[in-house]
């Protein structure tokens, strides 16, 4: 199954390391992440979880829940959470799903067989409160993420849900932001009263609303 963007993230029941959940049910109104690991006790994994729990205060305030997955079961979680905190400095505090059926995985397109037929990729889903896939992004099982990157994102998806703006390159929260093309002049008056640069007929840029 492929899953894009705008699609409707798949439902599903799993167990984790804090309890079974209904992945819809739990993320309720809150937006999102859901992140899968190649497999329990690697290297790259495990800063990866360590530095997602050193950092969990900024998606709580963002209205975001995290949560994680490999293909191995909970038990495998559970231990090798002990070497996480031990190693990186901050207990992992949030669920991992155990998903050794691969049920999960395959509903999100989580394996990859030309890269590994046994092991998840590194995906990301970030899914809105409306259920919607807004992100994904796949990385090999060699390489780390960018978790200030996923913030980074957050940030802009949920500035632009709010107003008709889209966010420029390499754009951080306070930035100058970009008029959304579908937003004529006369219709941006209305939105944007305090005005706009206009540096080209489709590309306007004002302060990013507050």
């Amino acid at each position: 199954m492929t899953v894009r963007l705008g699609d409707t993230a798949p439902d599903f029941t799993a167990a984790t390391t804090q309890g079974t959940i209904n992945f819809h049910e739990w993320l309720g109104d809150s937006w999102g992440v859901l992140f899968s690991h190649p497999k329990d006790f690697t290297p790259v994994c495990t800063t990866e979880l360590g530095y997602v729990a050193r950092i969990k205060p900024e998606f709580d305030k963002r209205n975001v829940k995290v949560i994680g997955l490999s293909v191995d079961p909970v038990d495998s979680h559970e231990k090798w959470e002990a070497d996480i905190a031990e190693t990186q400095g901050t207990a992992v505090n949030f669920p991992m799903i155990g998903d050794s059926d691969k049920n999960v995985s395959n509903l999100y397109d989580m394996i990859h067989p030309n890269a590994s037929d046994t092991m998840t990729v590194r995906s990301v889903f970030i899914i809105g409160p409306d259920k919607k896939i807004k992100l994904s992004i796949t990385y090999p099982a060699s390489t780390g993420r960018n978790f200030d990157e996923i913030l980074r994102v957050i940030d802009s998806l949920q500035l632009t849900a709010k107003f008709k703006v889209a966010t420029p390159a390499n754009w951080v929260n306070g930035n100058d932001v970009i008029i959304g093309g579908a937003v004529s002049d006369e219709e941006a008056k209305q939105l944007f009263p305090q005005g706009w640069k206009t540096v080209k007929p489709y590309l306007r840029v004002l302060p990013q609303p507050k």
